[in-house]
């Protein structure tokens, strides 16, 4: 069994001066930069002055009065810091955050108050405040949080997930050499507003008082994992493309016990992997597929799940190419395949009784002499035959021959993820993940996301769609002649890969992968994580599911 990292596993980095967790050392080898992490430790909620803390982070709900969260951790201080909070008008709106000094004898420099607005806030208000808090304390460099006192995992998680920051390659990073991040979204907004170019760090320390050592282990494995995902989404295809992005998968995987197994191009075609072949085929830098496995540790019950990412490192939509407008928000069109790496390496870490393996195909959709052409007609593995009418269509076969790999293994469930379809986006919008598949379990995914704050959503697959995949030359075309219904369309392609007798899920992410508009909650701009957590909820519940 895989032990969870422990509090001197993400230790603070004093030449960078932040967090290094197990992962993020394994990234800062191998990538360009990385993103900010935030070490979290348990403290005693009745020894705040102990912590070394700058600012004691309270939470504030709405009522006819304000009421504070804090009480064990102000003792008799509670009344007075309620008071200023007051006389500045400090607000329980959900996300509004207020600082003001703090009275004598508290031990802190700062309290800062955040809003959960109702009464009875669940976890994911929690988490969200929390990382809307992270990101407005830039120049604090160690928090305590209160918050703890309502649910000390959502609290810590939330807000090492929100001081996430990823300033790339700029030569003024944060002194570590790798040009990781240096200011925090909100630092970086506080600038863009007075002209203080010279904006502070964020947080690099979080105390989440009254928390146990597990609580603590647990949000900062899981967050460490979400930063994993965005790391990888983050990174410039001129940095990572399938053959770094196999590497990179590879000593992730052995860091944490995994068996690693990667195909090159040449294996690729030697094993028939036609949509993989053909969709790198443009690219001068060739595909690869990797496949991750995690036997699951201690009584493993009878559930034994396959995962699938798609990974697609960068997509100019090959022959038929993509208007220039954005197109570089197509580095993020590999973020089925880097969540789906943070989530077999999560599980893994957190040594879940569960069997996972991860199957992972990677490619660049290119234009090149080589590029597979629209009318092609290619034969994915397995032997289906496709007739090509879009090449920008290329997620779907690359996914066809990993699900069909995946299928090989037996899986009891299989899950695959992709930033698949602009229809999602039209659908459901930005921030909420489509979810389609097998009836029961695609609703059981579903509501586990929106319990644990990543929105997905349930949608059909109607059976007309099948029909608009059928080609006059080929056993299936890879697009309808219709605008209709794409992200149905694409998952009823999927669909014809998957073994009748396993419990499939799709989850298209082509929006929620990549925020382009403002930070909100804990989602930085930029790539979000999403949806790892998703993924590490539904393999413990199935984990859990013998019980």
């Amino acid at each position: 069994m895989t032990e969870a990292p422990n509090q001197d596993a993400q230790r603070a980095d004093r030449t960078g001066d932040e967090a290094v967790t197990p992962n993020s050392e394994v990234l800062r080898e191998l990538l360009p930069a990385v993103g900010t992490r935030v070490a979290i430790v348990a403290g005693s909620a009745d020894s705040l002055a102990d912590s070394d803390a700058d600012c004691l982070l309270v939470a504030l709900l709405e009522g006819d009065d304000l009421e504070l969260v804090a009480s064990a951790a102000l003792g008799d201080k509670a009344s007075d810091v309620l008071s200023l909070l007051e006389a500045v008008d400090a607000k329980a709106k959900e996300g509004a955050v207020t600082r003001v000094p703090a009275p004598e004898g508290v031990g802190v420099a700062s309290i800062a108050a955040v809003g959960l607005g109702d009464a009875d806030p669940d976890a994911e208000t929690i988490r969200r405040a929390s990382g809307c808090a992270a990101r407005a304390l830039s120049g604090v460099t160690h928090v305590a949080t209160a918050l703890g006192e309502l649910d000390a995992v959502a609290a810590a998680e939330g807000f090492a997930m929100g001081a996430y920051s990823y300033s790339g390659l700029k030569a003024n990073g944060n002194g570590n050499g790798n040009g990781a991040a240096g200011k925090s979204d909100a630092a970086a907004e506080s600038s863009e507003s007075t002209g203080d170019d010279a904006a502070k760090k964020g947080p690099r320390t979080l105390t989440v008082l009254g928390a146990s050592d597990a609580d603590v282990e647990r949000a900062a494995t899981v967050a460490d994992a979400v930063a994993t995902a965005r790391d990888l989404v983050n990174a410039p295809s001129s940095h990572l493309y399938p053959e770094s992005f196999a590497e990179v998968a590879r000593a992730l995987g052995e860091s944490a016990g995994l068996t690693v197994e990667v195909l090159d191009d040449e294996a690729l075609a030697a094993g028939d992997f036609g949509g993989l072949t053909a969709v790198g085929g443009g690219s001068s830098r060739g595909p690869r597929l990797v496949r991750m496995i995690w036997e699951g540790a201690g009584e493993v019950g009878s559930a034994k799940v396959g995962l699938v990412g798609k990974g697609v490192t960068f997509d100019t939509g090959g022959i038929s190419l993509k208007p220039g407008s954005n197109m570089d928000h197509m580095i993020s069109d590999m973020g089925g395949a880097g969540a789906v790496v943070a989530t077999v390496v999560l599980a893994a870490r957190l040594g879940l009784p569960v069997p996972v393996t991860a199957t992972i195909p990677m490619a660049e959709n290119m234009p090149g002499s080589r590029a597979y052409r629209p009318g092609d007609v290619i034969t994915q593995r397995g032997g289906t035959t496709v007739e090509i009418l879009n090449t920008d269509a290329e997620g779907r076969l690359i996914l066809a021959d990993a699900l069909v790999r995946a299928c090989e293994d037996e899986p009891t469930h299989l899950i695959d993820t992709a930033t698949l379809t602009g229809a999602q986006l039209i659908a459901l919008g930005s921030r909420t993940p489509g979810v389609l598949g097998t009836d029961e379990f695609r609703d059981r995914v579903a509501e586990l996301s929106r319990e644990i704050g990543e929105g997905g959503w349930a949608m059909p697959i109607p059976e007309e769609q099948a029909e608009s995949l059928k080609s006059p030359v080929a056993d299936l075309r890879n697009v309808s002649n219709s605008r209709e219904g794409g992200m149905a369309v694409a998952a009823a392609y999927l669909r014809e890969f998957v073994s009748d007798d396993i419990d499939w899920v799709h989850i298209d992410i082509a929006g929620p992968a990549f925020n382009t508009s403002a930070p909100w909650g804990y989602n930085p701009k930029r790539a979000t994580g999403v949806p790892v957590r998703t993924l590490l909820a539904t393999l413990e519940d199935l984990a859990g599911s013998d019980e």
